[in-house]
């Protein structure tokens, strides 16, 4: 039977921090396509594919710097501890 650790982490697990960051984003590239260029919907653009890339692959470049810079660990995707 599986023990569960009541301890709970502190901190925003990495899912959470990805998610705060494309709706940000993709709110200022909105911003900027609407005052400066719609070129700027490409940014958008970057962001949809990445959270796709997330979600196929368990990595994207955002969760990868997070994960090397900060520390962050996802939730979801808990790689094994081989002993």
């Amino acid at each position: 039977m599986p023990t569960r650790s009541c301890v709970r982490e502190a901190g925003w697990p990495l899912e959470r921090v990805l998610f705060a960051m494309a709706g940000t984003v993709v709110l200022l590239s909105v911003l900027l396509a609407a005052v400066v260029s719609p070129w700027f919907l490409l940014l958008t653009a970057f962001v949809g594919v990445s959270q796709w890339l997330y979600v196929l692959v368990g990595a994207c470049p955002a969760s990868l710097v997070l994960g090397r810079a900060f520390g962050l660990r996802s939730t979801l995707y808990r790689k094994e501890v081989t002993r």
